[in-house]
């Protein structure tokens, strides 16, 4: 298969921080090497074997291995199992697997053989759920696994490496602090307290023992830390940093109940940091997992997380939904951060989606990508992936060759309200209104039926800004 950029998995690897030049990669069924290539110019070091192109290629270890697009097109299933165990001998610290899932199949022609498909090409391909990709990896080789994308699988050495990914990726989907802190730091301190600032934004809490190099400099030359945070509150407003300090207590509980989904660790396999982070804001392990397993149950009592998402501080909500951009994720509460945290520990993010759906009556989660979202007024869908968790399915659809794709409108409801864009989002949806855009909502959710309204207006949309469309008179 020829690829002109990073594969899917790899690039997805890069991105969790999996993969990167402190490490070694091996690419076990490398095809013609393009990933190598690639890996090559971003001065990490790798190497690969195929059976095809490059067979005489020693297999050797690597801190990561990536078995890429292998399994689906072996047809025997113990050599697809031996091909597994083989790959994760080689792996020091992950592997990362990845294969087609059932969605791939559409359009396909061929016939079945054993548990795959053979295509009118006479190319053997055996596809996928994902619950059953991951549940086939894990009774395989008995180690603790993550999913990292639809399709994609990691597998780890050390599971401490599973939490700390998993933990990253709820505090990602936090709402990230605003830059208030800098500007209002009393000047001849700035330099100096800028470590513990950062920890504090990252933490939501002093630190403790050695987490903070900097934290002798700032004792010899403040007192102590304590100090040193009252100097910090006082000129920014303690009230924020209380804000800060909620925010990542609830990022932890949310964390507690996803834990739970995976298989919660023991408390000794979590990071040190976060070690700390349960003591300062749960007081023992035992206290976070039961306030985890709670929120959990909560989240699967669907009663509840209808009355949260009518009552969700963010998003706009529909009969049928709640849709939030991802940037708005952390001003939900915990209760439905949990939901969504469960629908993309099962998948694995979704790359590109920047729209998340949130399904009312029923447990479904649906990601949404609108690739221009930030660009045009009006983006088109280009493809959602829908996460069912009570059938544990899976299934993607594609808008990109449909004539006519649904269209968003008043981008702005779907941001948090400091979100530095919606102000020109508002702006726009104002003036739409008054040009009488919106008379007929039922006949504008499509690209098609947006354009209509706008020629029965008499406007046109140029950026984010309403003008009155040239006639052809006019341009005569």
């Amino acid at each position: 298969m020829a690829r002109q950029s990073l594969s899917r998995p790899l690039a997805t690897a890069i991105g969790d921080g999996l993969v990167h030049a402190g490490v070694t990669v091996f690419d076990y069924g490398c095809g013609r090497g393009g990933d190598l290539r690639r890996l090559t110019d971003l001065d990490i070091a790798c190497s690969g074997w195929d059976p095809a192109h490059l067979p005489s290629a020693p297999r050797v270890e690597a801190d990561v291995v990536n078995l890429g697009y292998v399994l689906n097109v072996i047809e025997d299933p113990g050599e697809r199992e031996q091909t597994l165990t083989q790959a994760w001998a080689l792996a020091r610290k992950a592997l990362v697997v990845s294969a087609r899932l059932t969605w791939d199949s559409r359009g396909l022609t061929g016939r079945t053989v054993g548990d795959g498909f053979l295509t009118r090409a006479g190319t053997f391909q055996k596809f996928y759920t994902q619950h059953e990709l991951r549940a086939w990896i894990e009774n395989v080789l008995q180690a603790p696994t993550l999913a990292a994308g639809p399709g994609i699988m990691y597998v780890f050495r050390d599971p401490a490496t599973a939490q700390s990914l998993l933990i990253d990726r709820v505090r990602r989907a936090s709402q990230p602090p605003e830059p208030w802190v800098g500007a209002q730091l009393l000047d001849q301190h700035q330099e100096l307290l800028a470590p513990l600032v950062d920890f504090l934004n990252a933490r939501g809490r002093l630190p403790r023992g050695d987490e903070l190099p900097e934290a002798e400099a700032i004792k010899r030359k403040l007192g102590s830390i304590a100090r040193a945070h009252a100097i910090i509150a006082s000129t920014t407003g303690p009230e924020k940093w209380e804000q800060v300090r909620h925010r990542h207590s609830e990022t932890l509980l949310v964390y507690a109940a996803l834990a739970l989904f995976e298989g919660r660790p023991r408390f000794t396999h979590l990071p040190p940091l976060v070690q700390n982070d349960v003591r300062e804001f749960f007081g023992t392990y035992k206290q976070w997992c039961a306030r985890g397993d709670r929120l959990l149950v909560t989240a699967g009592r669907q009663d509840l997380v209808d009355l949260a998402l009518c009552a969700a501080p963010v998003g706009k909500l529909t009969p049928s939904a709640l849709y939030v951009h991802t940037s708005a994720l952390g001003h939900l509460p915990p209760l439905l951060r949990t939901l969504e945290g469960c629908a993309r520990t099962f998948a694995g993010p979704v790359p590109g989606a920047n729209l998340v759906k949130l399904h009312r009556g029923q447990p479904i989660v649906s990601y949404l990508t609108y690739p221009t979202f930030d660009l045009d007024a009006h983006p088109t869908l280009a493809a959602s992936v829908l996460v069912n968790l009570r059938s544990l399915a899976i299934d993607f659809r594609d808008y990109r060759k449909i004539k006519n794709p649904p269209l968003l409108h008043r981008k702005e409801e779907f941001l948090p309200a400091d979100h530095p864009d919606r102000p020109k989002y508002e702006r726009l949806t104002a003036s739409e209104r008054r040009h009488g855009l919106y008379q007929n909502p039922e006949s504008i959710g499509t690209r098609d039926g947006w354009v209509a309204a706008l020629r029965r207006s008499g406007v046109a949309i140029n950026g984010h800004r309403v003008f009155r469309a040239r006639t052809s008179s006019s341009s005569q």
